[in-house]
């Protein structure tokens, strides 16, 4: 079981193709670990061939960052270090510009997220959410000043509609800044609304698409009462649990694996080590056609207008002529 190699978009950096997620490091927020066990986590996670580690300023009240700037010090240039910024750092709640994508609070944010990590750069730093305030140009420049002085070497963006990012991609691209090389939103075989715009624009953009939630907050990996799941998330668990029985596996490893095969890179948020492992040996898990297929078909979701009306007849009537 060793994890295998994919490329950050267009940055050429080589990373994982399972991210180790690190919001549950800490128990400020009273459901992570302790750093004790963060560090198994962790070792397990370095053991099988992974290099990509994800954070935030703000998990676990910047905990997470703490912890994870202790186990990476030793080893920092192999490991590809992600954090991000938007958020507020939970002491700054009297600061009215700690929280946006604006110049301010990036420098703010990235300085302290810096100290905890005790490092001196960052290999990615996302955008964790678009604040709907700033503008992209403001937001796109400031990123690529911090690109230029060498703490960060490339960016990212998450938690924003496809029509924002691409516009904020397109305006670096067309002034020569820094553009994204990776976006990160929540998809699973519980949660595609991505399918709709943002994977199809990551692939479009070349950019590299990461899962958060790869395991629908839970409800793929046994988390909840079964009368607790919505619709989507008691279909997602019903096929994952029929497959899995057929391959001898979890159904949180079925849906790994289905992440993975739609070229996404899941982002492992365990919070044990017998988590983690049991995540890990998704890398195992071969599904074949058939089974792709019986999944797509219980969990897809109608991706609306006007991709529905283009596949119709109307897109027939677009192409009947020469070209």
């Amino acid at each position: 079981m060793s994890l295998g190699t994919r490329l950050l978009g267009r940055s050429g950096i080589r990373v994982s193709d399972m991210c180790l997620g690190t919001m549950t490091f800490g128990t400020e927020w009273g459901f992570g670990t302790d750093e004790g066990s963060a560090a198994q986590i962790y070792a397990a996670y370095r053991d099988a061939g992974g290099n990509f580690v994800d954070t935030a300023n703000n998990y676990n009240q910047g905990t997470s960052e703490t912890i994870l700037g202790r186990l990476v010090g030793s080893e920092r240039d192999a490991v590809v270090l992600a954090t991000k910024f938007t958020f507020p750092y939970p002491t700054d709640t009297a600061n009215r510009n700690a929280s946006g994508s604006h110049r301010k609070s990036l420098r703010h944010s990235l300085e302290g997220s810096l100290r905890r990590l005790g490092t001196d750069y960052v290999d990615l730093l996302w955008v964790h959410a678009w604040d709907q305030c700033t503008p992209v140009e403001e937001t796109m420049r400031a990123l690529d000043d911090l690109v230029t002085a060498g703490k960060v070497l490339a960016i990212g963006v998450s938690n924003t509609p496809a029509w924002v990012a691409s516009r904020a991609d397109s305006i670096a691209e067309l002034r020569g800044w820094t553009a994204f090389s990776g976006m990160q939103v929540e998809y699973s075989l519980a949660e595609r609304s991505a399918d709709r715009e943002l994977l199809p624009m990551a692939r479009a953009l070349g950019l590299a698409a990461l899962a958060w939630s790869p395991l629908g907050r839970g409800a793929l990996g046994g988390k909840h009462a079964p009368e607790t799941l919505s619709a989507a998330q008691r279909s997602a668990v019903e096929v994952a649990t029929q497959i899995g029985c057929e391959l001898g596996a979890t159904p949180a490893q079925v849906a790994l694996a289905w992440v993975l095969r739609q070229e996404v890179t899941p982002v492992l948020g365990a919070r044990t080590l017998t988590q983690v492992r049991d995540n890990l040996a998704a890398l195992e898990v071969r599904l074949d056609d058939d089974q792709i297929t019986r999944l797509d078909l219980a969990t897809r979701i109608d991706r609306g207008y006007p991709h529905e009306w283009l596949d119709a007849d109307h897109r027939r009537a677009l192409f009947s002529r020469d070209l």
